[in-house]
């Protein structure tokens, strides 16, 4: 068994009110605190097939002017999807299957560029409008509980999908058993690992009890299972996966300060959310909340949010 990171921004930064606040609320943390954000995505090699954990952005994603109020900069483009696929040895018709976390579009940005693979997404999760596609096999999570999970279903020998809701309604988690670890890749359940030590909640869910179950029970297993977690917006996730790192909980690594952000000088006119990564376009408008195409940013109501996770305006910033 083979897990590799698919690698696609690097030397972002998250702050703390962002990655801490979803319980207590982002005002009782520092925004002066800021942890390493990254984007990857991962490929599990069985041997006998090519999985792959969620699909990164979307080709032509714009990128971000960082600002002020940015909570969540993934930081600066390495590669799409494909090339970043190719460059870690793999060829998309490689691909047999897929397992979406979640709906957002830095873990489905790239799903139509594998049409022969199987797409498999929870069944609540596979009814997004970012998952109508006609190789989605909705999972129904028949296989019975998974230690201390309730419910799983087994993609092939060593590979368990687990339901996971709360960032999203039908959020999901994978786990890959191999060589005695427990490799848990699990989409946004923290944004970054120093939140997963610290026990905090990030400020983007659904549902906010569910995010919570859900976090007691990724830490119940990993208190009781030799874990390596591995994240999707943290240069942690890829760094922990090369290094075998187990989690001990009682023991949280280090912070290592992010770089200073390259600054964009110039913007485009589009505003993506600095949650999601959904871009708006003022030429096409968001015609899902009746918006018309020609409309900027600035004269979206009060009370438009995201039409991918229904976050408001002030989670947007300059493209």
């Amino acid at each position: 068994m083979t897990i590799k990171a698919i690698k696609l921004f690097q030397d972002g930064f998250m702050v703390q009110p962002f990655a801490f606040g979803g319980e207590e609320g982002p005002a009782a943390f520092n925004p002066a605190i800021r942890y390493r954000s990254s984007l990857q995505n991962y490929l599990i090699d069985t041997g006998k097939e090519v999985i792959l954990v969620d699909t990164g952005m979307p080709d032509g994603y714009p990128g971000q002017v960082v600002e002020e109020k940015t909570m969540l900069y993934m930081g600066e483009k390495i590669s799409d999807y494909l090339p970043a696929l190719e460059k870690a040895g793999y060829a998309s018709e490689q691909v047999t299957k897929i397992l979406v976390t979640h709906k957002h579009a830095d873990h489905t940005g790239a799903l139509k560029h594998f049409p022969n693979a199987k797409i498999y997404a929870s069944a609540a999760e596979a009814q997004a409008k970012e998952l109508q596609l006609p190789n989605v096999v909705p999972v129904g999570f028949t296989d019975g509980p998974y230690a201390n999970f309730p419910a799983s279903q087994t993609i092939c020998e060593g590979v368990r999908f687990i339901p996971a809701p709360g960032h999203t309604t039908g959020n999901s988690i994978v786990i890959v058993e191999d060589g005695g670890l427990f490799y848990l890749i699990h989409g946004d359940v923290t944004y970054c690992d120093e939140a997963l030590y610290a026990n905090k909640l990030s400020v983007v869910y659904e549902d906010k009890a569910a995010a919570r179950k859900t976090l007691d029970m990724v830490r119940a297993f990993i208190a009781t299972h030799p874990t390596v977690y591995v994240s999707t917006h943290t240069p942690l996730g890829w760094e922990n996966l090369e290094a075998k790192k187990v989690v001990d909980l009682d023991n949280p690594p280090a912070v290592i300060a992010p770089k200073e952000p390259k600054m964009r000088k110039t913007a485009t006119g589009k505003y993506v959310c600095s949650v999601c990564g959904y871009v708006y376009d003022p030429a096409v408008g968001d015609p899902s909340q009746g918006i018309a195409p020609g409309t900027p940013f600035e004269k979206l109501p009060e009370d438009w949010h995201c039409p991918h996770c229904r976050q408001p305006k002030t989670k947007f910033g300059k493209a």
